[in-house]
């Protein structure tokens, strides 16, 4: 049934096509179509790789030291005597007087009504029921575990250091004491000398001048103080830190779990709807007014002198000095060497291969239906362009002997015109390949 249809189907389409090559005229035209294709390309991809290094680092370590130290603590001695002073007191003295008032007081009397209440109330019904529930219970087993411990323990350790004393004394020195400058009257001879100013030579007329003179030295005896260092060994006891690895007992727990199942009374509640009538007591408020008389008391104040003798104490102050000797810590920096594995992150770089789809353009040779006057026709008249072949290179391939020139090809209109019928130009149809005889 389907090779007579396609038959039949082809037969028609091969007169159609007959008839209207008998009295149309075509010409060739040159389109390019795109085609899709399938490319492998390669693209750069960037991995993270870890890489372990070994790290050397030094880590301080404090240790303290015991040091002593002598000062000088300035101690306050307070003393306390007394003297007396006399002055005058003023003391009040209060005298209270009562006055008589009245004013009139609105007393509120509540009285009780009952009134009847009619109202909807839910009762509620109770009814018990049982289910099963399941829950799991974790019981706990205890094991016995021996655990390894650091302990840091402290020893004392002994170290000689050297101290150095001074036993120094006094001596007597001979020391040589110039004498006196002092600006005199003395006759000199002519002569010349330099101006420190000018550094010129300046003559000297002979006479009296005033000359700097030196009185004679003085030979006097001094104490002098003599030091002897002398160096000496000392002991020394500090604290060292150990570490210690011992082995301890530590009690594990660890909980099993078992499925439990019981069943649970549940009550379940539901409400039924029943009337009541109640009476409701309902309160009333009258107003009562009260005549009330008071007795007001006021106080009236006045002042009496008083003498008062006191002691005051005085007290002086003085200051005493005390040496005192303190022992105080000192820290000692000590760097430990510790060696580190970190993981250090590089780049790694690698080509991917992936698919991707492109468009190739290849030109096809069409066969073009015109008019009377070289115009392509338009849609309305049923008659659609062809594809003859297709062709990769217009230049190098053969070209039929009716097919249009280049001239003709320029001068077809590439947008779409007006019909005298008024009907749009020819639209773009797909290329179809005529079918073989």
């Amino acid at each position: 049934m389907n090779v007579l249809f396609r038959c039949v189907t082809t037969c028609l389409f091969v007169m159609t096509w007959a008839s209207v090559t008998q009295a149309q005229t075509y010409r060739y035209e040159y389109q390019t179509i795109q085609e899709r294709e399938n490319v492998t390309a390669y693209r750069l991809q960037y991995e993270t790789v870890l890489e372990e290094r070994e790290i050397r680092t030094q880590r301080p370590v404090w240790e303290t030291q015991m040091r002593e130290r002598r000062y000088h603590v300035a101690k306050p001695v307070v003393e306390t005597s007394s003297r007396e002073e006399r002055y005058l007191v003023r003391k009040p003295v209060w005298n209270t007087e009562y006055r008589e008032s009245s004013y009139d007081r609105v007393r509120w009397v509540e009285e009780t009504e009952m009134r009847q209440q009619r109202q909807v109330v839910q009762k509620p019904v109770v009814e018990t029921q049982e289910r099963v529930e399941k829950y799991v219970v974790r019981k706990p087993v205890t094991e016995t575990v021996m655990q390894t411990q650091n302990v840091v323990v402290n020893e004392q350790v002994t170290t000689m250091r050297t101290e150095y004393i001074d036993q120094g004394g006094f001596v007597d020195q001979t020391v040589l004491r110039p004498g006196v400058v002092r600006n005199r009257l003395r006759w000199l001879p002519a002569g010349t000398h330099v101006d420190p100013q000018t550094g010129l030579a300046v003559a000297n007329r002979r006479g009296l001048h005033w000359s700097l003179q030196q009185g004679p030295s003085i030979v006097t005896k001094q104490r002098v103080y003599v030091p002897n260092v002398v160096a000496r060994q000392v002991p020394q006891t500090q604290l060292v830190q150990k570490v210690v690895a011992q082995q301890t007992p530590v009690e594990v727990t660890r909980y099993q779990e078992e499925v439990v199942t019981r069943k649970v009374p549940v009550q379940v509640q539901r409400f039924e709807q029943v009337e009541q009538i109640t009476e409701v007591p309902v309160k009333v408020r009258r107003p009562i007014t009260e005549r009330i008389s008071t007795r007001t008391p006021v106080r009236t104040l006045h002042w009496v002198e008083q003498e008062v003798v006191r002691k005051v104490p005085v007290t002086r102050h003085r200051v005493e000095y005390q040496e005192r000797v303190e022992q105080y810590p000192v820290k000692v920096l000590r760097l430990h060497t510790e060696v580190k594995k970190v993981r250090v992150p590089h780049t790694v770089s690698k080509w991917l291969p992936y698919t991707q789809t492109r468009l190739r353009p290849r030109t096809v040779l069409m066969k073009v239906p015109v008019d009377a006057c070289g115009k392509p026709m338009v849609s309305g008249t049923g008659v659609t362009s062809r594809k003859i072949q297709t062709v990769e290179n217009p230049a190098s391939s053969e070209v039929p002997a009716n097919a249009p020139s280049d001239e003709d090809l320029l001068e077809q209109p590439s947008l779409p015109q007006e019909t005298d019928n008024g009907l749009e130009g020819p639209r773009p149809v797909e290329p179809t390949t005529l079918p073989s005889s």
